[in-house]
């Protein structure tokens, strides 16, 4: 065999393992996102819950014990809401579905979108919180200086550990794409 024929070898060996690292490359792209998620719902890392209520139909309410829930509101640049829970907190019994109320500014003469994004600490709460109905699950869009009361529905696990008396749900509201007129 000649020079040519091994360089030739050498080559095609090179292009099929860059070929094979390119699709691994593409296929833990697309698998980091799913990936991501499933460690954060087990580890409760990055504050993220689950969003079905599904648990609460076989709890039952724990009447031995209370829990504060209190809540706190960022708005991020880039965004000119007026964002606030409606009261502070609340004290819930394990089990027992609560709602409170979240109001909405857009402070603009324009339309504006805005996506709330959840964290729940301590993190050994996390698993524990569970929301039911949440403005968080989709985008928000408010009209030039309008105003919107935006509930959220959510009860405690009855699992959430003793050594836990209050948990903070905290939201950050983000400027999403801006809507058309």
């Amino acid at each position: 065999m000649n020079a040519y024929e091994e360089r030739q070898k050498a080559n095609r060996r090179l292009g099929l393992k860059l070929l094979w690292l390119v699709g691994g490359s593409i296929l833990f792209a697309f698998s980091l996102v799913p990936l991501y998620d499933v460690f954060c719902t087990v580890t409760g890392l990055n504050g993220k819950t689950e969003n079905s209520a599904t648990q609460q139909l076989h709890s039952a309410v724990d009447e031995q014990r209370w829990v504060k829930v209190e809540f706190t509101s960022n708005v991020m640049p880039g965004l000119s809401w007026n964002f606030h829970p409606k009261q502070n907190s609340v004290m819930v019994r394990p089990g027992q579905i609560e709602t409170v109320l979240f109001e909405a500014r857009n402070m603009t003469n324009e339309v504006v979108a805005g996506q709330a994004v959840p964290s729940v600490s301590p993190s050994s709460a996390t698993t524990h919180f569970k929301k039911i109905e949440c403005f968080c699950f989709v985008r928000q869009e408010l009209q030039p200086g309008e105003s919107k009361l935006m509930p959220l529905r959510f009860y405690v696990s009855p699992d959430l550990p003793q050594k836990v008396e209050v948990v903070t749900l905290s939201y950050a509201f983000f400027n999403a794409v801006k809507a058309a007129n």
